[in-house]
């Protein structure tokens, strides 16, 4: 499943150059993450990289996707070219 950003966010912007995919954005109020474009990393890197560097830990899994594993590295293949 991709990964959501809570109203916890305090626009460090320490998470928006980390995604691989250009997931995160800015929005109204804080940084947002496009679940179409977001693949928990899979096929970059074994760990989140925008967790890994979230201060105050508030981008969490968005259980309203239920993405698998295969369908986030399906995401990732069809966003990079890579198959």
């Amino acid at each position: 499943m991709a990964l959501k950003i809570t109203d916890d966010c305090i626009n460090c912007d320490v998470c928006e150059p980390e995604c691989p995919n250009g997931a995160i954005s800015q929005g109204e109020e804080t940084y947002v993450i496009n679940p179409a474009l977001c693949t928990e990393c899979v096929g970059h890197y074994a760990e989140p990289q925008c967790q890994q560097v979230c201060p105050v830990e508030c981008i969490l899994p968005d259980e309203s996707l239920g993405e698998t594993r295969e369908q986030l590295m399906a995401k990732y293949q069809r966003i990079t070219g890579k198959a």
